[in-house]
């Protein structure tokens, strides 16, 4: 019978464990009293990282320290995740920061407070950084396990040095990997031909032992041995689950990030959705965690590969069904859950320009944080070195009125490189818009265009690079990923995101991928430049609807046309257009927007008659009579919550 590999390490972490001598040496250090305060462990995926957090747990715990441990992939990257995810592990019942980090002070003489999968974290790195890890009392290490190295910011600021210590994880020797082999009941002469075909990468040693038992691997290409080792033993153990209906499971789930019996049922409608799950749970690489659950990588990814190299079709056919699942699930998702669905949505889209706009795969060298006066000499010569005298003024103006919508982009050795100024739609003067030329355009197009109440519009003022300018770069790319962070914080009212650039061509393949429209017409001339603008309209349904929009033109999915047509004022119907009256459309667009959920009669009467008078009910049912006397045979569609109000299915 299979174990899980959480079951596994929990019995077995200490018999299993080999090598790492100076690892755990170096990671003893923050038992001292003198040691470092910070301290970032990092290695390729499979490497070794959570087996090294459990001996160390152990350890500190034997030793009377309070170990919490946080896993970053259930984690929504930003503050308030990260808080409410702390107050759960920790208790207090309020995720406020100085509560909880007033309660970590109290937790014991010595408290470890590990953040597991930490390269997912990105997003919030700076904030931790700067807010977060500076207000911790000198009782508490926090250590980050990740697969990237971690930004040259850690080290670079002032007094941080002493308090922050590395901790590479290289892969195993030769000794250590064949003692890791002979561990898993390997022979001497096997265990040494794996320990060099696999350059002692231990999850592909583990793998390879349990494969290798069965199966003759001595004819595997020398050459890049490690990746057609992983692909090649990941196919093996798909061969060596017995049950054909478990490896079926398997092989659909791979699409998934996280595997949910929902999901499940949506994949393979035919099978008992939670006898699946239970199947798929049993297998020894599959790990299960509060939401769900996780296949490792090294496995999801070379299994994901073969079935799409093999069966493109069938491949197809799991990633559409997982996403009409998805968004039936994010409709009705509580706040606290959305990004999971968001970052369920992301996995199932391909296209290398969103998935690297969200989560870069390579190492980021430059860090990106809030500008202070004493960055101001910096910013203006970064400025001036690229604007004239007109343009320079009129950003500089907005560093005057507004500087914290100034960030700046760190290099590796801390100098500034770079920065980008974003301004809120529902924190700015308009008369400040209109004082600029560039922001006028976008006041007028949202004249124009008015957005919803509630909704906001994200205005990218500028962004510049000391030696490329606006144009594509690093610092770039660092601002760029920098705004997703916004994106993740704004919605679900974030609706619009305006940028201007003296060069949108270079941007116009990424752009247009991403939905963003140029605006024609609205070109700015300062000092002979031509400053062009470009909007990016999320939607009604924020950026995750925008997501689930981007996956479903990859998926080939023909979405119906919305029921409601919010510029036009009428229902679209398969007979034709149906005018509304101002009530009845109030009425359809405020349970259009919250498709899935709950209405109460109360609520209506607040938004669409803007009253509060309960005694008025009866007038929001008159219309809804009307409404299904338009909608015909999608009457049904409008549910009535006994007692509650209503609902749009």
């Amino acid at each position: 019978m299979w174990q899980r590999m959480s079951e596994l390490t929990a019995s077995r972490v200490h018999q299993a464990f080999v090598g790492r001598t100076s690892e755990l040496d170096a990671l003893r250090g923050v038992f001292a009293t003198a040691g470092p305060q910070v301290v970032h462990v990092y290695g390729i995926a499979g490497i070794g990282k959570t087996a090294l957090l459990h001996i160390l747990a152990a350890e500190a715990r034997d030793a009377g320290a309070t170990v919490i441990r946080l896993d970053c992939r259930h984690i929504e990257p930003t503050e308030t995740g990260f808080l409410q995810a702390l107050e759960g592990a920790i208790g207090g019942g309020d995720p406020d920061m100085d509560t909880l980090v007033e309660r970590l002070g109290r937790l014991g003489s010595l408290v470890l407070l590990a953040l597991d999968s930490y390269e997912v974290f990105r997003l919030l790195d700076t904030w931790l950084r700067q807010i977060f890890v500076a207000l911790l009392p000198d009782n508490v290490r926090i250590l980050f396990f990740s697969r990237q190295r971690p930004l040259d910011a850690w080290f670079s600021a002032p007094d941080w040095g002493r308090l922050v210590q590395c901790v590479p994880l290289e892969p195993l020797s030769q000794s250590e990997a064949k003692a890791l082999l002979s561990v898993h009941g390997m022979q001497d002469e096997d265990a040494a031909f794996l320990a060099r075909a696999t350059h002692g990468h231990p999850l592909t040693l583990k793998l390879a032992a349990a494969a290798s038992r069965e199966n003759n691997v001595r004819s595997w290409p020398q050459e890049t041995v490690l990746q057609h080792a992983v692909d090649e033993l990941s196919r093996m153990f798909l061969a060596d689950v017995d049950d054909p209906v478990s490896r079926r499971v398997l092989q659909g789930a791979v699409v998934l990030r996280r595997v949910t019996v929902s999901l499940l049922q949506a994949l393979f409608p035919e099978l008992a959705p939670q006898d699946a799950y239970e199947r798929l749970r049993r297998l020894p690489f599959v790990d299960g965690v509060h939401d769900g659950l996780i296949i490792h990588e090294a496995v999801r990814d070379s299994l994901a590969r073969s079935l799409h190299a093999s069966d493109p079709s069938r491949y197809l056919n799991y990633r559409r069904s997982a996403w009409r699942q998805l968004v039936v699930e994010a409709q009705s998702a509580a706040s606290d859950d959305l990004w999971r669905y968001t970052a369920d949505m992301l996995y199932l889209i391909e296209n290398p320009v969103v998935r690297e706009a969200f989560f870069p795969t390579g190492t980021v060298l430059h860090t990106v944080e809030v500008a202070h006066p004493q960055d101001t000499e910096a910013l203006a010569g970064i400025v001036r070195a690229h604007d004239g005298s007109q343009a320079s003024e009129l950003l500089l103006q907005w560093w005057r009125r507004l500087p914290q919508a100034f960030s700046i982009v760190r290099g590796q050795t801390g100098q500034v490189e770079g920065l980008y100024c974003k301004l809120r739609s529902d924190r700015i003067e308009p008369t400040w818009l209109l004082s600029d030329p560039v922001t006028a355009q976008w006041y007028s197009h949202l004249e124009q265009k008015p957005l919803r109440p509630g909704e906001v519009a994200l205005f990218c003022r500028r962004w510049l690079s000391l030696n490329e300018g606006d144009s594509p770069s690093e610092i770039q790319a660092a601002v760029w990923l920098d705004l997703k962070r916004s994106y993740m914080e704004l919605r679900p009212g974030l609706r619009r995101v305006y940028l201007a650039a003296t060069d949108l061509g270079a941007y116009s393949q990424v752009a247009q991928c991403l939905g963003f429209e140029v605006l024609a017409g609205r070109e700015v001339e300062l000092d002979g430049l031509s400053y062009s603008s470009a909007v990016l309209d999320f939607g009604p349904a924020s950026v995750d609807g925008w997501l689930a929009e981007l996956a479903a033109a990859e998926l080939g999915i023909k979405r119906a046309p919305a029921l409601l047509d919010v510029e036009a004022r009428q229902l679209r119907l398969a007979e034709g257009a149906v005018a509304l009256t101002p009530l009845e459309f109030g009425v359809m667009r405020y349970l259009v927007e919250r498709q899935g959920k709950a209405v109460s009669r109360s609520e209506l009467l607040q938004h669409v008659w803007g009253t509060s008078y309960q005694g008025g009910s009866n007038v929001v049912d008159a219309v809804v009579r009307t409404l299904r006397r338009k909608l015909g045979g999608q009457s049904g569609r409008v549910e009535t919550l006994t007692g509650v109000g209503y609902r749009l299915r």
